[in-house]
């Protein structure tokens, strides 16, 4: 199955770790679409926000038990990819 550049990044991951990194080292995280793989994640990144990027890690994250007032359940699976950058790049993702 093959994804529309639109459909694969879901959203940005901003946390305070992520931050850091993006400021050291030029890798951005994003929530993606469970389908989708490295070279579809590259070719949205790039096309997107106009960029090279250099390297893409994948990784899924499992949901995690919660409880609603008395009910338990899980949260949803998710799949994070974290995206390298070349070197003096920048994704501007508070916009």
């Amino acid at each position: 199955m093959r994804l529309n550049l639109y459909d694969v990044i879901l959203e940005p991951v901003i946390t305070e770790k992520i931050a850091k990194i993006s400021e050291k080292m030029g890798k951005y995280a994003f929530y993606v679409h469970p389908d989708a793989n490295k070279k579809e994640v590259k070719s949205a990144v790039e096309k997107n926000f106009n960029v090279h990027v250099t390297r893409v890690n994948m990784m899924n994250v499992s949901g995690k038990w919660r409880r609603v007032r008395f009910q338990p359940g899980l949260t949803r699976d998710m799949k994070k990819a974290i995206v390298t950058l070349k070197k003096g790049e920048k994704i501007d993702i508070t916009s």
